[in-house]
């Protein structure tokens, strides 16, 4: 998809930025697990395109498994419970895990999944996204491994979607206020 789609505002990272930063965020996370094997657990659906990018750039022994939530909100725009609909296939116990997020936002979501597999018994546990929205935390999760913050916009490309559209633009772009 090369033209902007009619809702897009603006461009915010192009396919080169965003590659660019992928190679030196797995370049740093080639240093910190040398001599390791690394599980990256990606957060199904908006996870899938960065963990694809990111895994093809890390050089230490890798595994991959994926989780996938659901949500349930007693108000619009309200946080609501957030429940697993899909776990993981095997166990982390014992293992150095990354959860992969596409994005970090309030932090509601992310604080639960990393309660949920510090639970399982890692031998370490961190967090690598693709973006953080710093401006709408309200809860504090520790990000180990972040490519880009990013406005209090609402945004599409490289995974994330509007209405599960827009998800396979190579680029990250603000989608129009309306």
């Amino acid at each position: 998809m090369s033209a902007a789609p009619h809702e897009i505002e603006r461009i915010l990272f192009t396919e080169e930025q965003i590659d660019t930063r992928i190679r030196a965020v797995a370049a740093t996370i080639n240093t910190d697990f040398a001599g390791r094997e690394l599980r990256l657990v990606g957060v199904l659906k908006g996870s899938v395109f960065f963990l694809t990018a990111l895994a093809r750039c890390i050089r230490v022994p890798l595994r991959i498994d994926f989780l996938a939530i659901s949500r349930f909100t007693g108000q619009r725009g309200a946080p609501g419970v957030v429940r697993l609909a899909k776990d993981l296939d095997d166990s982390i116990e014992g293992e150095h895990v990354l959860l992969v997020e596409d994005i970090i936002d309030t932090g509601f979501t992310t604080r639960y999944l990393l309660q949920n597999l510090a639970a399982r018994g890692p031998a370490s546990l961190g967090i690598c996204t693709l973006l953080d929205r710093t401006p709408r935390r309200i809860v504090h999760v520790p990000v180990n491994y972040r490519c880009f913050e990013i406005p209090d916009r609402f945004v599409v490309g490289c995974g994330l979607d509007y209405k599960q559209l827009y998800r396979n633009l190579g680029y990250i772009a603000a989608l129009k206020p309306e």
